[in-house]
């Protein structure tokens, strides 16, 4: 494992990923805090392209957690059966519509603890709705970021949640707000797993990877 950035070095990369992406968003599509949840859950093991597609049609008629326990879970399979593992999310996104309606009011809980005990949520789908819905700087930790976080050397950590708390001990207050966003996109398009687009990487000058591509 590479020795971590110096943390002086870590105010730099995220000053320039800023530089190129100044507001940078989420690309899973929702309508509100209860449709980003779905989608975020259904996005696991999934493309946030391929989400899309079938979330499109699926929020038309289903966008509260009382229209999707209406919309019953067999419906649900029809609009979701192109995303991986369909069957088992359509379960889990019923049974954490029902929950909601149960526990919360029909609600999204703005507390981590209260997410989590939601059918079909970890700790990674918490920190994505904490941060974009309810504007806390947690940082979620997916393929995209634990790779960056590792191959630069920016949080190196041996597993998602050593990465998590190694970014959010390294990570400048400053810059906590948009961090998950800024590394999954540089994960996703310049840091990609097979080849990395090194030649076009505006930090390539502060990561450690000793592989750079030319």
């Amino acid at each position: 494992m590479p020795r971590p950035m110096p943390l002086a070095h870590v105010d730099e990369f995220y000053r320039r990923l800023s530089g190129t992406m100044p507001a940078p968003k989420g690309e899973l599509e929702y309508r509100n805090t209860y449709t980003l949840l779905v989608a975020v859950v259904l996005s696991a093991q999934a493309t946030d392209v391929g989400v899309n597609k079938a979330t499109g049609p699926l929020f038309a008629v289903a966008d509260t957690p009382e229209k999707m326990i209406g919309l019953g879970e067999a419906k649900l399979r029809d609009y979701i059966r192109t995303i991986g593992l369909y069957r088992n999310k359509a379960k889990n996104v019923i049974a954490l519509s029902e929950r909601l309606v149960a526990d919360f009011g029909g609600r999204v809980p703005e507390d981590r603890e209260a997410l989590e005990t939601l059918p079909g949520v970890g700790r990674k789908t918490a920190n994505v709705v904490l941060n974009i819905a309810f504007g806390q700087p947690t940082i979620a930790v997916d393929t995209h970021v634990f790779r960056v976080g590792n191959r630069t050397a920016l949080a190196p950590g041996k597993d998602v949640r050593a990465v998590e708390d190694a970014l959010v001990r390294r990570t400048p207050e400053r810059w906590k707000q948009h961090a998950h966003h800024w590394l999954i996109l540089h994960g996703r398009y310049t840091c990609k797993a097979r080849q990395p687009d090194c030649p076009a990487c505006v930090v390539a000058d502060l990561c450690r990877y000793g592989a750079k591509t030319v």
